[in-house]
């Protein structure tokens, strides 16, 4: 697994490393994430709100990408789009993040994601990201 510099840190930072590295026109990429107990996102036995999913493939797309993790810092998650959470994911369980991208309209792009636990699916949709600029 690979690990690379994000600008997310604790306790918003929920992915873990690339599982498999994204291809070249991103069609397809993964990212682990693993749910602790002793999480902010968990602080018990399961993450508090589903709708976190939707920050964990935000972070997956992110991660696939690359590149300068201070420029990460100035995006942000503009929108979600047609999120399905069917359950919370709970302590203990590492989860598969599958990205890929499917628009891009200037420092806008769209990734959608599905989040798996084992051959479980626990959320899948859309989301917005507003890529950060240079200064």
């Amino acid at each position: 697994m690979i690990r690379r510099p994000l600008p997310h840190a604790y306790p918003f930072r929920f992915v873990d490393a690339v599982a498999t590295e994204r291809n070249a026109d991103f069609s397809a990429g993964s990212v682990t994430v693993r749910v602790t107990s002793n999480a902010r996102a968990s602080m018990g036995e399961g993450w508090m709100s589903p709708l976190l999913l939707a920050e964990a493939i935000a972070q997956s797309a992110l991660l696939l990408e690359g590149g300068d993790a201070d420029l990460g810092r100035r995006g942000f998650l503009a929108g979600i789009e047609g999120l399905e959470l069917l359950r919370s994911p709970m302590a203990g369980e590492t989860l598969s993040v599958d990205v890929r991208l499917t628009a891009r309209f200037g420092a806008m792009v769209r990734f959608d994601g599905t989040v798996r636990s084992g051959e479980e699916t626990i959320a899948r949709g859309a989301v917005l990201v507003r890529k950060g600029e240079a200064a």
